[in-house]
């Protein structure tokens, strides 16, 4: 069983630092990307990052472009993401997510989600 686990969100001031980890507590998989998605309220669920598995490629949405940072954690299936500069449009709730091998480009077919993690940040 793949258990993808989310952990380090809270509640932060705008300009503020943030770092979110994910890990799997289940069977370990080989995959292409691992990744972060977010949905904020009343919104689609929007792209964030990903990172293929020997962490030689990354790629990141438009909004986070400079201030977001995905990298490989320690662990198998382990992966983090680096919050800088966090602004109020933030707040959502942030997915872990992971792509086992096949086509497609970096930001689309993932196939093992986990349960969230909630970001707000004020103003």
């Amino acid at each position: 069983q793949v258990q993808l686990v989310e952990s380090g969100g809270g509640f932060v001031q705008a300009g503020d630092s943030l770092r979110l980890s994910c890990e799997n507590n289940g069977r370990t998989l080989l995959y292409d990307f691992m990744g972060w998605f977010r949905r904020a309220p009343g919104k689609e669920r929007e792209f964030v990052a990903s990172i293929s598995r020997l962490g030689s490629s990354t790629y990141y949405g438009d909004s986070v472009k400079e201030r977001f940072t995905i990298s490989r954690a320690s662990g198998a299936n382990a992966i983090t993401l680096q919050m800088n500069r966090v602004r109020p449009e933030d707040t959502a709730v942030y997915y872990c997510a992971l792509r086992v091998p096949k086509l497609g480009g970096p930001r689309e077919k993932f196939d093992y989600w986990g349960r969230g993690t909630q970001v707000t940040v004020s103003s």
